[in-house]
């Protein structure tokens, strides 16, 4: 018998996928799902993305053999709290991942504080390429089964197992590795709709066609999740219906504002929450929270819900940047303290009714729309590529979505007129300078 052989166990997928569909049920059916982040998806960040309408979310991701190796390290990222039922449940908790064994001793350590935990097999960033992880593994099939597969058949439905994947630019090679990591026995399956490639100002669309042909071709029952191209609360209800997954989840758009998963009513406090009612909420949890790990993120999530917001007080931005990990909670509450005082003489203002007007913006080729937001609210963020707004490359974005979809789907052998049919209800919304946080 080959090693290999004795490192694989044969699952059975369809009693894989119904058992992965039963833990979805269990689980509420989410359809809103806060994404895996470094230093962002942390127990504080969680606890108030689920107040404005995430239904489950996944931990930062944890590095396998330190968190299987080091007690200090398991202590610094989970605490009492985390994956505490009424609190922060649903969680699943990710981890990145090279051997099968340090992946099943790292498991074992959080059997009882979530509800599965995930495979990261998609970050394209630098560290991931050094640390032979992530989306470096996609050439290496039989290693991704292998990982995959050791926590399947070792921890069954104790803690199940599941797996967040990138695409091939080939659509028929994507949906084999997809069906792979099926195989191996993942019981859910998160797909992000972006190449290994694409990164930083090279970001770009995910492609929701490409997803569609996953989510199409993939054996019934299997729970899908979709990741990419989401800016607004709308765009979720869209990706669902253009898709036809099961959830959506979000990385970037939850981080600059987790009202994105607000989809209960049109109420505005929720959608784009005031910056200085947001950040008071979310520092008094914070401050609740055991540990030291949600105080230490709480400088970068400043940066990130506020990007709109410093560029008119360059004095907030100031007195956040002289924050540390050792400033106590009276420090960074000054900082606080100060962005209520601002917004509070914004809301003096007389015509402050029509200053704070929403305006929503005609249907765009991407079928989205556009919301013109004041700055003392949370909102996506436009980043800048070579001094052009995202938002204004978003045309040629589309060409290279359009014409790689074309391809494929000629290749494949799919109906063209379809594509041409579908073309303009099914473009994503999304700005093509997109940082990707996985």
């Amino acid at each position: 018998m080959t090693e290999e052989k004795t490192q694989r166990s044969e699952i059975n997928i369809e009693e894989s996928i119904k058992s992965g569909r039963e833990l979805f049920n269990k689980l509420g059916r989410p359809t809103k799902i806060v994404a895996p982040m470094v230093d962002g998806s942390e127990l504080a960040w969680r606890i108030i993305s689920r107040k404005y309408g995430a239904e489950l979310c996944y931990s930062p991701m944890l590095h396998s053999r330190l968190f299987s190796e080091d007690k200090k390290f398991r202590d610094q990222f989970i605490c009492e709290m985390d994956g505490k039922p009424g609190l922060d449940r649903p969680l699943i908790i990710q981890f990145c991942a090279n051997d099968p064994d340090v992946l099943l001793k790292a498991a074992k350590y959080v059997v009882g504080k979530c509800d599965a935990v995930d495979i990261n097999l998609g970050c394209p960033q630098g560290i991931a390429k050094k640390g032979h992880y992530g989306s470096f593994l996609m050439e290496e099939w039989d290693l991704v089964y292998r990982l995959i597969n050791k926590l399947a058949t070792e921890l069954g439905d104790e803690l199940p197992v599941t797996a967040k994947i990138r695409v091939f630019e080939d659509w028929s090679k994507s949906l084999e590795y997809a069906k792979m990591c099926l195989k191996a026995g993942a019981k859910f399956l998160t797909v992000h709709g972006r190449t290994r490639e694409m990164k930083g100002q090279k970001t770009g669309l995910a492609n929701w066609k490409l997803v569609a042909y996953l989510r199409e071709n993939l054996p019934q029952g299997t729970v899908f999740i979709s990741n990419g191209n989401i800016l607004y609360p709308d765009d979720i209800e869209r990706c669902i219906n253009e898709i036809k997954c099961d959830a959506v989840m979000s990385a970037e758009a939850n981080l600059c504002n987790p009202g994105v998963f607000w989809t209960k009513d049109d109420d505005k406090e929720k959608l784009f929450p005031r910056v200085d009612v947001f950040m008071r909420e979310y520092f008094d949890i914070v401050k609740s929270c055991q540990g030291t790990e949600s105080k230490r993120c709480m400088k970068t999530h400043m940066f990130k819900a506020l990007k709109t917001f410093l560029p008119h007080h360059t004095e907030v931005r100031t007195e956040i940047a002289k924050l540390t990990k050792n400033s106590s909670f009276e420090e960074i509450e000054k900082v606080v303290v100060m962005i209520e005082s601002i917004v509070e003489n914004i809301f003096k203002q007389e015509n402050v009714e029509e200053l704070d007007e929403i305006k929503v913006g005609e249907v765009q080729e991407w079928g989205g729309r556009y919301r013109e937001v004041p700055y003392w609210r949370l909102q996506p963020y436009f980043r800048k590529i070579d001094g052009v707004e995202g938002k204004e490359l978003i045309k040629e974005e589309l060409e290279k979505v359009a014409a790689q979809t074309e391809e494929q789907q000629l290749k494949l052998g799919l109906n063209k007129r379809t594509l041409i049919e579908d073309d303009v209800d099914s473009k994503p919304p999304v700005k093509s300078a997109k940082v990707d946080f996985n």
